[in-house]
């Protein structure tokens, strides 16, 4: 008899499925995600001695999606993306961030990955309809799934503790962002909620993934007339 496990597949872990190659097609709640990003209203509040602090950004976030990824039964379409941060009226980094964004259409999952250059990730969870317009994914520290990682200093400093966000988009070619990491800081009693919040405006739609391009190319298969020949959504 087969079983089926809490991860929602059964006991075969090696037969792959068969993939789409459109990915834009099949990303469901993140479909609207996919292009090029600029926000200028965005708010971090972080810790510094003594208490917190607050500082606005610039925001450029690029989403683009790849092609379907398989773990044996498993199939995710997702986009990559590269979201990079300076505080208004200052040229240096204030925050750069890599990873991905996945759908996984057979049990309605959401994962994020957060990647920083202080050595710091994360893999957030969560689920979503394929047509939802709000959703959100979390991670816990210590946890074996969802989890979060980090260097010695910053786990021993800076220890997150969760992380959380929830992300809305919009109709008018808008998304937001409320993102939560909660911090563990051996200065003070309580720990301290590490926020930031932005709006981001489409500046660019979003490329093709690498097979739909690479089977446009070689004309076994039609796109339409929403896409020119760069990949592009028109």
């Amino acid at each position: 008899m087969s079983v089926v496990h809490p991860d929602g597949y059964g006991d075969d872990l090696f037969t792959e499925p068969a993939g789409d190659a459109d990915t834009l097609a099949n990303l469901g709640p993140l479909r609207p995600l996919a292009g090029v990003w600029h926000g200028i209203r965005g708010d971090d509040h972080h810790p510094v001695e003594g208490g917190g602090d607050q500082a606005l950004f610039l925001e450029r976030y690029v989403l683009d999606p790849i092609d379907f990824q398989t773990n044996g039964p498993q199939l995710f379409y997702g986009l990559r993306y590269h979201t990079h941060i300076n505080e208004v009226g200052k040229p240096e980094t204030f925050h750069d961030q890599v990873g991905y964004w996945l759908w996984e259409p057979e049990t309605n999952t959401i994962v994020h990955t957060v990647t920083i250059p202080r050595g710091q990730v994360v893999v957030a969870g969560g689920t979503a309809e394929p047509d939802a317009t709000e959703f959100e994914v979390t991670a816990t520290v210590g946890s074996p799934v969802y989890g979060i990682s980090a260097v010695p200093f910053i786990d021993r400093a800076f220890r997150t503790m969760s992380y959380r966000i929830s992300v809305v988009t919009n109709p008018d070619d808008t998304w937001s962002y409320h993102e939560t990491a909660v911090l563990e800081i051996p200065d003070r009693v309580e720990p301290f909620h590490h926020t930031d919040t932005n709006t981001l405006t489409r500046v660019a739609p979003p490329s093709l993934n690498p097979l739909s391009l690479a089977l446009i190319r070689d004309g076994s298969l039609g796109i339409g007339d929403l896409r020119n020949e760069s990949g592009n959504l028109l």
